[in-house]
């Protein structure tokens, strides 16, 4: 199993952005995590296009973008067009799974479906096959800085037996509240 870094650009010093993600880029991240939070589907509001358009300029690695938002078919274009190489949405947020899926590939883009820690993986089952990525939140999404949720671990395990047995390549990515210490839980 191949380990890949996305940094989120929320944990960056927005005051020195342009030195944070070089800094980064150097560390040897893999890719810029994008948190697009729109206010409405989780509490609190981050990026708007016009930020991330300017540093999409700045950038020599794949951007992961993670729309936190109510309606995600609304703004694929927007977010294809600023370079995204994976557009991920939330299941709980989007009126049709299938079409936001099927927008995020007529764009040439891949597609990521993301769910809440309460969030049964079932629901997403059938869409997995479809998409490059799977996103499983370790945290109550809408605040950087939280704490891991250790019951997410159980929820990851059957993520990753969807992804082996559909025989399929599908990135499993893990987000909120992973440092040292916790990263050590994802081995097994």
């Amino acid at each position: 199993m191949n380990t890949l870094i996305s940094a989120s650009i929320l944990g960056a010093d927005l005051s020195n952005i342009s030195a944070d993600i070089e800094k980064a880029e150097k560390a040897g991240i893999d890719w810029i995590h994008y948190d697009v939070m729109d206010g409405l589907f989780v509490p609190n509001i981050t990026f708007g296009e016009p930020f991330l358009k300017s540093i999409s300029k700045k950038l020599n690695i794949p951007v992961d973008t993670h729309l936190m938002i109510t309606d995600p078919i609304r703004v694929i274009d927007n977010f294809a067009d600023l370079g995204s190489e994976l557009i991920t949405f939330h299941y709980e947020a989007a009126e049709n799974s299938q079409a936001v899926i099927d927008k995020i590939h007529s764009k040439g883009v891949k597609a990521g479906i993301s769910v809440k820690p309460l969030t049964p993986i079932s629901e997403i089952e059938k869409l997995i096959p479809q998409v490059e990525m799977v996103l499983v939140m370790t945290v109550n999404p809408g605040f950087g800085g939280q704490s891991f949720i250790p019951e997410t671990l159980e929820k990851i395990r059957e993520v990753r037996r969807i992804i082996d047995k559909s025989g399929k390549k599908i990135y499993l990515e893990v987000d909120g509240g992973i440092n040292a210490q916790t990263a050590v839980d994802f081995r097994n």
